[in-house]
């Protein structure tokens, strides 16, 4: 059974990107849902899922440059 969405899951959306981005967005998007699903609501899970979006925004810029 799925836990409710954490608000911070919708920044993890990569369908609406071109291709070349979704291909760097998806693993992070389908991470944080398997992350928001396993583990119980908690400050640490919520600071978790905010460093994963830190890190899948850091690599979204990075596929940018090249």
């Amino acid at each position: 059974m799925s836990r409710p969405k954490n608000p911070i899951m919708r920044f993890f959306a990569y369908e609406h990107l071109p291709p070349k981005l979704q291909v760097i967005s998806a693993p992070f998007g389908e991470l944080a849902d398997a992350l928001n699903d396993a583990l119980p609501d908690s400050a640490e899970k919520s600071a978790g899922l905010r460093k994963l979006l830190e890190a899948k925004d850091c690599m979204i810029r990075a596929s940018l440059d090249s």
